[in-house]
């Protein structure tokens, strides 16, 4: 589909709405920066293994012959957005297996791999020991799962 005749049949809404969904790039490019910055300087300091950011962001969608420029260029802003969201989601899950592997009280939509082995709420019974064994999970040469198995 050339441009002008993928323009012409766009839905209005879409094409109103375009300025402000690409103004989110923006804080996205703040927060990727931020993130980043974060897991470089502090990861070695805890000992975390780094989250390859190439495996989160990937941009393949462009081989695609039948897109033409204008969706191309949708297609790479989604795949930085929602590979974005997933990189700082595995940098900030890593973050919380350091810090607080322990499950809410309540239930939480969307939880991240590593939430389902975390000590239940509550679960105060050698809660030193085990933290330190969630933290050693995350150290860059150890070959454990992604986090102790909680009992």
């Amino acid at each position: 589909t050339s441009v002008l005749r993928w323009l012409v049949r766009s839905r209005p809404q879409n094409l109103i709405t375009g300025p402000v969904i690409y103004a989110m790039v923006l804080p996205l490019l703040a927060m990727d920066l931020c993130v980043s910055l974060y897991q470089w300087s502090c990861f070695p300091i805890y000992r975390i293994a780094r989250v390859r950011r190439a495996d989160y962001i990937v941009y393949d969608r462009h081989r695609l012959a039948y897109l033409n420029g204008i969706e191309k260029f949708h297609c790479t802003y989604c795949a930085y957005g929602s590979g974005l969201m997933a990189y700082m989601g595995e940098i900030l899950s890593r973050t919380e297996q350091y810090f607080c592997p322990i499950k809410h009280a309540h239930q939480v939509l969307g939880t991240h791999a590593r939430y389902q082995r975390y000590l239940a709420f509550g679960q105060a019974d050698d809660y030193a020991a085990r933290l330190e064994a969630y933290r050693v999970a995350l150290a860059p040469a150890a070959r454990a799962p992604v986090a102790p198995t909680a009992p």
